[in-house]
């Protein structure tokens, strides 16, 4: 069970109002209050992989995780609940796939904490739908909106390119650095040298680029790329396609789907959950890299200097290595030893 965020809390106080209701939950979804809330009907699309794996059991087939929803689970829904996430890209992108697919007069909702940005929401969605705020609190706000006209979804136009030497990474809202190389995976692919041999994981690959680079310069490693966001396996693949590059990308949260052992694991892991700085996820990621090393087998990350990943490090691996650092990151690499249990 997982303790109610607060935009979840403020829409206790609504209850009663969806209780009669076809939902479709929708965005940003970080607790199980679709599993708990009383409507007609309840069906939840996500974009994230750890997100599905929490309510797949409860819900089964009424959880979708997908990067695109579709209009099988969208059937008979009458309402969108929406969870604003902190991109504003991201959130149009979604939401102008979700609007495309619901029939005229259903009723719209949007919720989101006002660090989140959802106060931009009746701006940005100014040309597909007119929103006015109906609630605040918890430091939230709810929005309403009812759908009057047909919106239409032009997926390949949400398409972003840039390129890194000759390499070309393709990114989606909500992927990590969209725009650009960002310089914390700079100076990670600065740490590699040419003609690696082995066998590569890249978790939390975004756009593929680490993996990508890695292989124009190393093209005979055997390459796995995985992350827990629907856009980023999409981003990553099509990285990987328009560059004629062989890998695998699938979606784990972080060692749930991942099976065989590596030589290298590498990563430029997020640190932040609900807007906060949160070293959970990269805990697990170095604490169960083992389980996933050959002998000798390394782990390479790259964080911001601030945090405290030397100690986290030192106790699994029992010591650590700093290939490279500048004033905002460094780059660690620890080696599994045959002592090491």
């Amino acid at each position: 069970m997982l303790m109610l965020t607060t935009t979840s809390k403020m829409l206790l106080r609504h209850r009663n109002e969806f209780a009669q209701r076809s939902i479709l939950f929708a965005g940003n979804l970080q607790d199980d209050l679709p599993a708990k809330f009383k409507t007609i009907k309840t069906q939840v699309h996500t974009s994230q992989y750890n997100y599905w794996q929490t309510l797949k059991d409860t819900l089964e087939k009424k959880v979708q995780f997908s990067l695109l929803a579709n209009k099988n689970i969208i059937t008979d829904c009458n309402t969108l609940l929406y969870f604003w996430p902190k991109s504003k890209q991201e959130a149009a992108f979604q939401l102008s796939n979700l609007l495309s697919l619901l029939v005229i007069g259903s009723d719209i909702f949007i919720i989101g904490e006002n660090r989140s940005g959802v106060r931009s929401v009746e701006k940005i969605l100014t040309s597909m739908i007119k929103m006015r705020k109906i609630d605040s609190a918890y430091r939230c706000r709810l929005y309403y909106g009812r759908l009057d006209k047909q919106v239409k979804f032009n997926y390949n136009s949400w398409w972003y390119s840039y390129q890194v030497s000759d390499t070309i990474i393709k990114t989606l809202p909500g992927v990590f650095s969209r725009n650009h190389l960002d310089a914390g995976s700079q100076l990670l692919l600065s740490t590699f040298k040419p003609n690696l041999e082995g066998s590569v994981l890249d978790i939390a690959s975004g756009s593929g680029v680490l993996a990508a680079v890695l292989a124009k310069n190393s093209p005979k490693i055997k390459l796995i790329l995985s992350d827990v966001s629907a856009a980023a396996i999409e981003a990553s693949r099509v990285t990987l396609s328009i560059n004629n590059i062989n890998a695998k990308v699938i979606a784990s949260n972080l060692y749930s789907d991942i099976d065989g052992y590596f030589d290298l694991i590498i990563s430029n892991p997020p640190f932040h959950e609900r807007s906060q700085t949160c070293l959970r996820i990269t805990d697990r990621l170095i604490r169960d890299a083992k389980e996933h090393l050959n002998t000798s087998g390394k782990l390479r990350i790259v964080a911001n200097a601030f945090l405290p990943y030397s100690s986290m490090l030192d106790a699994v691996f029992g010591s650590h290595e700093i290939l490279a650092q500048n004033s905002r990151f460094k780059v660690y690499q620890a080696t599994l030893s045959r002592n090491i249990k």
